[in-house]
């Protein structure tokens, strides 16, 4: 299953990058793209050196004066007709991103359409930048306060949503007045791609939104160049914590989204059939490559435990595997060879370890892509807390049963677990719901609701070490992360009269 290399590197099948306004040709140290489906290399991206990155920024920093001063309003209409090309180039979209990343087209275009979500959101900047007033606060004296732009800020997103995740950021970063420097996963880059040029053909002005296609001398780049405000980042928790630790010693604010272990609890009195369906779509939708999949089912008593198990095994066997430009299959391949390997090394992990594979995906075959990178769904039965495959996150169709004897002991797993991106509970109880949801120490809960994202108006993110920074993604406390507040107090004093040395606030006289 190795990839196999183009035969010559064609320049003009290398993804190179979109700075000031226009493609940047690149040839610097070029790395396949592949097709997850059939393995092959379909073409190259270049990797950023420092100087290419470093005209981004400058671009940005350049544009940044103008559209800072820009309107709201003017702001928003670009935003009204980003949208609109968006939608009628959504099939062009969502099919880069199957063919680069694997995923079924169906569930590209649910992702394409999450982060169309956020877009929809920044049309309303004018209402969201409004700031406060007030008359009179001292003798002839007003105070009002505004929420003013960074400058220059950046992103730096991850392979398993290649359009939505540089959507929660880059629409509310510009909208706000900001100028942007996206640095998507070089993994699958033709998505994003295609959606800086549609934001030019939108309106927006050079260099208010560029990007760079890269490795780790991009994100260091951007880390420690002093004209970046703002960093955002989605991605595995050691890189997340490396952005915010480095980022914020250069003086920058950073919000840095981390890994995940998501646990769905499963209460005796659950509807077990609808708990299953659920979990199958949360546990091997997208290949299980998703932030908020869930890879643990935490099942309270042990027949509840048999009983889900039983069901589970019985959907597997009728899940469908196959490429994702086939919407009839229910799960496409990994996104490389790499990231098979990774995920196949577990399930091996997991079998030593102790656990019990009841469905073994490793000798997944797809008739015609013999080549492509495809793991069937797995799943494991008395998994327990001290195991590596509990503890660490997977991003792969593996899910783990864990069984618990109460509520209670449920939570504090849950709890115990260095992750706290996402959970939920599937119960009738409303009691134990909202318990459960009350207690547990976790930033995103679902209630009988597998994936609990909230929509683009409400900001959502994890707690401990799922997410470093102070906001959250998208949602009002975006506007919060990509503006600073400024307060101005103000009076004019009469004409003629001249003011005598004040040693205290003149409220207080």
């Amino acid at each position: 299953m190795n990839a196999r290399p183009a035969s010559k590197i064609d320049a003009a099948n290398i993804v190179g990058h979109f700075i000031d306004g226009a493609d940047v040709a690149d040839d610097n140290r070029p790395e396949p793209v592949t097709n997850p489906a059939t393995g092959q290399v379909t073409r190259h991206v270049a990797m950023a050196s420092q100087q290419t990155v470093e005209s981004a920024i400058a671009a940005a920093a350049a544009a940044f004066p103008a559209w800072r001063d820009t309107p709201p309003a003017k702001r928003a209409r670009v935003m009204f007709r980003f949208k609109q090309l968006l939608e009628e180039h959504a099939d062009e979209i969502a099919a880069a991103i199957t063919d680069e990343h694997g995923k079924v087209l169906d569930d590209a275009m649910g992702e394409f359409g999450r982060g169309v979500e956020v877009v929809d959101y920044a049309c309303g900047i004018p209402e969201l930048l409004k700031g406060e007033y007030s008359r009179n606060v001292g003798p002839g004296i007003d105070s009002w306060s505004d929420f003013q732009p960074l400058g220059v800020v950046a992103g730096i997103t991850p392979f398993n949503f290649p359009a939505m995740v540089p959507m929660w950021m880059y629409p509310m970063a510009i909208a706000c007045g900001n100028t942007f420097v996206l640095k998507p996963s070089e993994k699958d880059p033709s998505a994003p791609m295609i959606v800086a040029r549609l934001f030019k053909e939108a309106g927006l002005p050079d260099g208010v939104f560029n990007l760079v296609n890269g490795d780790k001398e991009a994100v260091d780049t951007l880390l420690n160049d002093e004209r970046v405000q703002a960093i955002s980042f989605v991605g595995s928790t050691p890189v997340a914590e490396y952005i915010y630790s480095t980022g914020t010693r250069n003086g920058k604010r950073v919000q840095a989204l981390g890994g995940a272990k998501n646990h769905a609890v499963i209460m005796p009195d659950a509807d077990v059939d609808n708990a299953v369906s659920a979990l199958m779509g949360a546990a091997y939708g997208s290949c299980g490559e998703r932030c908020m999949a869930i890879s643990v089912a935490v099942c309270v008593g042990e027949e509840t435990a048999d009983t889900v198990v039983t069901k589970l095994q019985q959907q597997i066997a009728s899940l469908k595997v196959g490429t994702g430009t086939d919407n009839s299959n229910h799960m496409g391949p990994l996104v490389t060879q790499a990231h098979y390997e990774k995920v196949r090394g577990y399930v091996d992990l997991g079998v030593k370890e102790g656990a019990t594979l009841v469905a073994d995906g490793r000798n997944l075959s797809v008739p015609g892509h013999e080549g492509g990178f495809f793991l069937g769904p797995c799943l494991f039965d008395h998994v327990e807390a001290g195991m590596r495959i509990y503890q660490e996150e997977i991003f792969g169709p593996v899910l783990c049963v864990v069984r618990a004897e109460s509520e209670e002991q449920a939570m504090q797993l849950i709890d115990d677990h260095e992750y706290g991106n996402g959970t939920c509970i599937f119960t009738r109880d409303g009691e134990a719901a909202r318990y459960f949801a009350d207690n547990i120490r976790v930033g995103m809960v679902g209630i009988n609701v597998p994936l609990p994202v909230p929509v683009a108006y409400h900001s959502f993110g994890g707690w401990k070490r799922s997410l470093f920074g102070d906001l959250y993604a998208y949602g009002p406390d975006s506007v919060r992360f990509y503006t600073r507040r400024k307060t101005i107090t103000q009076r004019w004093p009469a004409g003629g009269v001249r003011e005598k040395a004040q040693f205290s606030f003149p409220g207080r006289q």
